[in-house]
């Protein structure tokens, strides 16, 4: 591909993200056509389990399989787990091509195929001893990367929805593609707001570029051998490091006190509205064992368990909330130390049974938080 042999025998993937198809085509078909050695394995889910899988496999000389592949379920994991692996595998095992591109369906998040490809095993062949991942490449257009990233519109109102009942919002969709990329590109010229949004969403070593800039680059061996960093894993969430600026800011709190389970309900609006993106973990003291998940993007909060502390890991409450107005800013400084339960009521749950508001999302609770006064003590 570029006169040099590469000492891994694995095949290199690169894991293409995109909410849009037409751009989607646009980056893979200039990678064929500007590098040589490349196959592209491209799938569509369609928006009902019937309509099953497109498997599309392509290089310069055109299409070489196009299969529609009945699944039992339309998501992406199914997908991964009944015909992606299997297909990369037989790919690598061709020794045909020296590169992968894997084009994801239009909005899918590309964390899980990362996950997939790691750890992910197929006959008998563990996935990561015939493939690697590359790199994760995103690509977006930039006139509506802002509205998309920090508005509140569905995914199936724009027709975009991978099933039934799909109902993340498209912001949602976007931000989790570009944080989870090493490399996103731009159709068009982005505004000096879209690029500080960038830089405080992504990886601090984001590398930015045009469509059809530098394609060869795409194809470079962004990650390390393990291919899998967490940078999307909520326990580790932090900031970028990108100075506020032309709109954008990131607001980092934390604190190893629990959320007052009661306040939290009362002030969720003022932690989780507004045009933000915010990621993170709490706790709360009727659960003092289980991790809580904190993800907003899109309008949207996502509350849910992420398992167990690890052995020796302090408990904490620590989120990280990107935004583009500075009122929401302001607003949430506030309001994050009223939340938090005192050691006055953390102290108060021992020995006590009953609900915290919070079943629905984390199933039965052991003990509740007394009501009263807020003891800043």
């Amino acid at each position: 591909m570029n006169g040099q042999r590469d000492p891994d025998p694995r095949l290199p993937v690169t894991v293409v993200a995109a909410m849009d198809a037409v751009l989607r085509e646009s980056l893979t078909a200039g990678a064929l056509c500007d590098v040589g050695g490349v196959v592209v394995l491209r799938y569509d889910l369609g928006p009902r389990r019937a309509d099953g899988l497109r498997r599309t496999v392509s290089d310069a000389s055109g299409v070489v399989e196009d299969v529609h592949v009945p699944l039992e379920h339309a998501c992406l994991g199914c997908a991964l787990r009944e015909d992606v692996l299997p297909t990369l595998a037989a790919i690598a095992a061709s020794g045909r091509w020296e590169h992968a591109l894997l084009a994801l369906p239009v909005t899918a998040e590309p964390v899980a195929a990362v996950q997939a490809l790691v750890a992910g095993e197929v006959g008998g062949t563990v996935m990561e001893e015939v493939v690697r991942v590359a790199g994760v490449v995103a690509v977006a257009d930039a006139d509506t990367l802002l509205a998309d990233a920090f508005g509140d519109d569905l995914l199936e109102e724009r027709g975009l929805a991978l099933a039934q009942d799909d109902r993340r919002a498209v912001g949602e969709a976007l931000v989790h593609q570009l944080e989870e990329a090493d490399v996103v590109v731009l159709d068009g010229e982005p505004s000096p707001a879209t690029t500080a949004a960038l830089r405080h969403l992504c990886v601090p070593a984001l590398h930015l570029l045009r469509l059809h800039e530098d394609t060869g680059s795409l194809l470079r061996s962004w990650r390390g051998a393990a291919g899998l960093d967490g940078r999307s894993d909520l326990r580790r969430a932090a900031p970028s490091g990108a100075p506020d600026g032309d709109g954008a800011w990131t607001l980092e709190l934390s604190s190893p006190r629990p959320f007052h389970p009661q306040r939290l309900l009362d002030r969720l609006e003022e932690l989780g509205a507004g045009r933000l993106r915010a990621r993170g973990v709490f706790w709360l003291p009727g659960r003092p064992d289980t991790v809580c998940a904190w993800d907003g993007a899109g309008g949207q909060l996502s509350i849910g368990d992420l398992g167990t502390w690890e052995p020796g890991e302090e408990r904490r409450t620590h989120l990280v909330v990107t935004g583009l107005d500075a009122r929401d800013r302001d607003r949430i400084r506030a309001a994050f130390p009223c939340v938090l339960a005192t050691p006055t009521e953390q102290a108060a749950v021992e020995g006590i049974r009953g609900g915290d508001g919070f079943e629905d999302w984390l199933g039965p609770a052991t003990a509740d938080v007394l009501t009263g006064a807020h003891d800043d003590g």
